[in-house]
């Protein structure tokens, strides 16, 4: 059965209307109010709320945002929905917000209960509404990772040779392990190239990325000229396509259309790593009871411990296991942000 349509509409539509009231939770140029006394409060991670005067649910709403393309995550968010419903004994139905900031504002609107957030997100989602962020995904044993440069043009951006890894995938510069930072000191040869970045809310394809560019000396409002994207396959099909020189994504995103794009690793080169970025994880409504709370918290991490889960989870987000939030973690994102004046 396909998530329906009106429910989609539904939660994207509300979560617009408060995503442009908030103006967007992630404005350029700005370090949002208390500046530097609110990020000391919150250096130990935002704690969440439950109300346990709120009654049981009698269905729950999982909101997911578009890493890729968003009609294969209808797809594959069924098993999940599906898992749930039966662990928790009410439906529960996922929706494909528009983006982010959508998913969080849903959550604060009590639209959805359970958010599949980047790290970013689930600060936000804490911070503004209380949801507590009760999961990090995992992704081979790893619950950090870096975001990647990449380039069809790897004579400019690597010292050495690009070598391939075992899958065929060309890396350069000591990005090979995925294992970030990596190739840095190449940042500075960008200025005055055409470059992919995702929107503004996004760790691995803006957040990070720019970060790392400032540091290298960097103006990405001035310094490249910016290609528009809204996912990091798109990103990776920018640079493989030429419509970009380099782009940023979460590593190894080229994986994601290898299968369309046989040849994606060969023409599009990671060049340059970032520092570690806190992975997503999962938030839930400060409007749930801590029951119910408990209750999906055991649930995800039960399905996740199971083959079935695995192989559901790894279909949407590539993820390989769920382990305990860890908020103070979290706060490296929005660390980052608030250096290049988003908060």
């Amino acid at each position: 059965m396909r998530i329906p349509r009106t429910t989609l509409a539904t939660v994207a539509a509300a979560a617009t209307v408060a995503l442009l009231a908030a103006g967007c939770g992630v404005q350029e140029g700005s370090t949002g109010s208390g500046g530097a006394t609110a990020a000391a409060s919150n250096a130990a991670g935002c704690t969440g709320k439950n109300d346990p005067a709120a009654k049981d649910p009698t269905e729950l709403t999982l909101a997911l945002v578009p890493s890729g393309d968003a009609n294969k995550l209808v797809e594959s968010v069924k098993p999940l929905q599906a898992a749930l419903s039966q662990r928790l004994g009410i439906p529960v139905k996922g929706v494909i917000t528009q983006d982010y900031q959508a998913a969080v504002e849903a959550i604060g609107a009590n639209q959805a209960q359970i958010g599949f957030l980047p790290s970013l997100q689930m600060i936000q989602a804490c911070t503004k509404y209380g949801a507590d962020s009760v999961l990090q995904t995992e992704r081979n044993k790893k619950i950090s990772y870096a975001a990647q440069f990449f380039t069809n043009n790897p004579a400019k951006y690597c010292k050495d040779t690009p070598t391939p890894d075992a899958k065929g995938m060309l890396f350069c510069n000591g990005t090979a392990s995925g294992n970030g930072p990596a190739g840095l000191d190449q940042l500075p040869k960008l200025k005055g190239a055409k470059m992919s970045l995702l929107q503004a809310a996004s760790p691995a394809g803006y957040i990070f990325p720019v970060a790392a560019m400032k540091a290298a000396g960097l103006d990405a409002a001035k310094d490249v000229t910016t290609v528009q994207v809204t996912a990091n396959d798109a990103s990776v099909l920018a640079v493989y396509r030429g419509d970009a020189e380099v782009g940023t994504s979460y590593w190894d995103a080229r994986t994601v259309v290898v299968k369309d794009t046989p040849d994606v690793g060969k023409k599009v080169v990671v060049f340059a790593l970032t520092d570690e970025i806190p992975n997503d994880g999962v938030s839930l409504s400060g409007k749930l009871n801590p029951t119910w709370q408990q209750k999906i918290t055991a649930a995800l991490t039960d399905y996740a411990g199971t083959p079935e889960g695995v192989a559901a989870l790894t279909a949407i987000y590539q993820i390989t296991g769920l382990k305990p939030a860890d908020p103070a973690a979290l706060q490296r994102t929005q660390a980052a942000a608030a250096s290049i004046g988003l908060g």
